[in-house]
């Protein structure tokens, strides 16, 4: 199985650590994040990209997306907050090869006071781990 989450995750916490202090940054669903602001950066889909899978069901391509939530507890700029982190987050998937197919704030049921904006990004990876746009 082709798989690039490591490299994804790590390249774009990298990324937020060094500009936003203090931030904490998940690789999977948490429900009381310990610090705020606070990013989850989730592997929701991996499959065979099948126009390269070959006779012998080799697995040439999977096509991936990730889904990106960030989230703000400030007092006041909570949106703003999660705008400058959310670009952050783009621009590095846009620099990987990574599409952005949405972009949208979320009501946060459990706390009202918690600002949240979700993204989802898909690209086609191959088995020498090259991203590309679809």
């Amino acid at each position: 199985m082709i798989d690039v989450e490591n490299e994804v995750f790590n390249r774009i916490a990298t990324k937020l650590r060094e500009q936003f202090d203090p931030i904490s940054v998940y690789g999977e669903y948490v429900k009381s994040p310990a610090v705020f602001p606070a990013v989850m950066i989730e592997e929701k889909a991996n499959s065979i990209y099948q126009k390269s899978q070959d006779s012998g069901n080799v697995e040439n391509h999977v096509s991936v997306m990730y889904e990106v939530n960030v989230y703000s507890n400030k007092q006041t700029g909570k949106k703003s907050e999660c705008k400058a982190i959310f670009k952050v987050i783009d621009d590095e998937f846009a620099s990987m090869g990574f599409t952005r197919i949405l972009k949208e704030p979320i009501s946060n049921l459990e706390d009202a006071t918690i600002y949240r904006l979700v993204g989802r990004y898909t690209a086609v990876v191959s088995k020498n781990k090259e991203i590309y746009r679809r």
